[in-house]
């Protein structure tokens, strides 16, 4: 692949130490510094050539400049910390002596809005293949696992970057993080997120970058991990419910998954529209929640949902908020309808 050689800039580690810099730990800053740790994120990013490319908290530049030497058609980097402005100022002026363009945004992530970021004879259906457009980025540590989710509500509603059809993503998380994102029912590290990643896109881990290669030295690993949005999702809900049952069936991680569902109801209700749920997706109730596949939350929510329509004192219900006593009819329907299930 042809590589652009930008005109001659201070490496990012003597830019640091020329201004001196240090990474801020309220913003959970690390600077990746390793050439072959950058060189391997951009590679697993896959094509960046004549691409348009949105770098997440570009830091001193370290992995702009990896993306830029890929000559990508136009490169737009978010960062909330204005003390880099000089470091990608030099960037986006020696990337425009080649002429490509750069575009540099002062902002937190979790408030810019994308969705007109991109020209649109980039839009491609969402049964195409993906648009030339990939989301990059270090992620900060305290953000990672909120834009994640932020995204994926996204996706489930075609907004944002995902109005030009299925844009990828590769980001780093801290490797734990990373390991949930992709496991698989039965094994240990799989909760919440992972199902919440997998109804709507196919995460891969690709590689793991030691702590050492970043500055300061976090003390843990990181993951980097790539999405692509499936054509079609592993679930027919709205995001938001499917979170929330989602949420509910990991509440207790080491327990049966019927007292983890109980959560949903109000105590007097519990034990009768728990059992009925389960009974109405046919699962079984006395598995722990790390079992069960997207497809089985699917069933649950599908259950849930029933519910909700037939009684819909409960939809309002919050298992951490003060327990309120419902009427004696709905608990007399309840009990009619469980004997109907059986």
């Amino acid at each position: 692949m042809t590589t652009l050689r930008l005109p001659p800039l201070p490496t990012v580690r003597d830019l640091v130490k020329l201004y001196r810099l240090n990474a801020v730990k309220q913003l959970s800053q690390n600077f990746l510094m390793d050439e072959r740790m950058i060189a391997k994120i951009v590679k697993n990013a896959g094509k960046v050539k004549s691409s348009h490319i949105v770098e997440i908290g570009p830091g001193p530049g370290g992995i702009t400049r990896a993306i830029l030497r890929k000559m990508p058609e136009k490169i737009i980097v978010i960062e909330k910390d204005k003390r880099f402005k000089p470091f990608l100022g030099m960037l986006e002026e020696s990337f425009a002596t080649v002429n490509g363009k750069m575009d540099i945004i002062y902002d937190d992530i979790l408030k810019v809005n994308m969705e007109k970021m991109f020209p649109e004879e980039m839009k491609k259906n969402w049964n195409d293949d993906c648009p030339d457009i990939n989301l990059i980025g270090n992620l900060p540590f305290n953000i990672s696992t909120p834009l994640i989710i932020k995204w994926l509500h996204e996706i489930s509603e075609k907004r944002g970057p995902w109005t030009m059809g299925r844009t990828r993503m590769t980001l780093t998380f801290q490797k734990e993080v990373a390991e949930r994102l992709v496991a698989e029912e039965t094994e240990f590290q799989r909760c919440r997120l992972s199902v919440m990643a997998q109804a709507w896109t196919e995460p891969k881990l690709k590689c793991i970058i030691p702590g050492n290669a970043f500055v300061p030295k976090p003390e843990v690993d990181v993951g980097v991990v790539t999405f692509t949005p499936l054509i079609k999702p592993r679930t027919k809900h709205n995001f938001k419910l499917f979170e929330k049952i989602t949420r509910h069936v990991f509440c207790y991680r080491q327990k049966y998954n019927i007292k983890c569902i109980s959560t949903l109801f109000p105590i007097e209700l519990r034990k009768q529209l728990s059992l009925m749920m389960f009974g109405l997706c046919d699962l079984d109730p006395n598995l722990i929640s790390t079992y069960h596949s997207v497809e089985d939350i699917n069933k649950l929510c599908t259950a849930y949902k029933y519910l909700c329509e037939k009684h819909p004192e409960i939809v309002n219900y919050e298992f951490r908020a003060s327990p309120k006593l419902l009427s004696s009819k709905l608990i007399e329907d309840v009990q009619v309808k469980e004997v109907a299930v059986s």
